[in-house]
């Protein structure tokens, strides 16, 4: 297995606030992570610091990396075939039609956008995570608003990446059908200044 990320003693803060300290963290080809922690651990906050987001991100190769977080990056404007053909743009893939069939969009190409369901949003918005063809993939609570049959493939979908050689890291509240999955607990890297209300730092995963 090769070495996608390796992350010691990793700060997480947000504005001048650390929410988490002391972060360590391997992922080799191969692995699934599920972070766990209750609402307001800073799950959301560690995700977008491996994703570069954050204020200190070590070096990463964000090239490799891809992040789904709450907002699906979706332009409402553009239907969902222009929003496909627009990442495939950006990451400079060809638009493979197995990704719009494993997440039934075929019906919904000419629909906008904006005109989409929850879940069709979040299945359009996932989409664009296999379609950029990155190693690692940081989702943070990828089954909002999926049904079951969505979430189960979805799920087959994280396990076949892993399989090639990928790597996930995820939260979820849900219990996932990914028995090869490790499971962090984010609590041990709370830091000792951190908020105790999680109102007061908008951190609610």
């Amino acid at each position: 297995m090769s070495l996608l990320m390796k992350i010691e003693s990793l700060t997480c803060r947000r504005a001048s606030t650390p929410i988490l300290q002391g972060v360590n963290l391997e992922l080799h080809s191969g692995m699934i992570t599920v972070l766990r922690g209750p609402n307001g651990s800073g799950k959301t906050t560690l995700l977008r610091h491996l994703a570069g987001l954050g204020s200190d991100t070590q070096g990463l190769d964000t090239e490799e990396i891809v992040f789904s977080g709450h907002l699906d990056a979706i332009k409402a404007t553009l239907t969902v075939g222009e929003n496909l053909r627009f990442w495939a743009g950006v990451y400079s893939k060809a638009l493979d039609p197995a990704i719009i069939e494993n997440f039934e969009l075929s019906d919904l190409i000419e629909r906008p956008a904006g005109r989409l369901s929850a879940g069709q949003k979040r299945r359009l918005g996932l989409a664009r995570v296999v379609l950029s063809g990155a190693k690692v993939w940081l989702l943070d609570e990828p089954t909002v608003s999926l049904d079951t049959a969505s979430t189960d493939r979805l799920v087959a979908l994280i396990a076949d990446h892993s399989a090639r050689g990928g790597a996930c890291i995820l939260s979820t509240h849900i219990d996932l059908a990914l028995p090869q999955a490790q499971i962090l607990d984010i609590t041990q890297f709370k830091a000792s200044s951190q908020e105790a209300d999680p109102f007061l730092s908008g951190d609610f995963t």
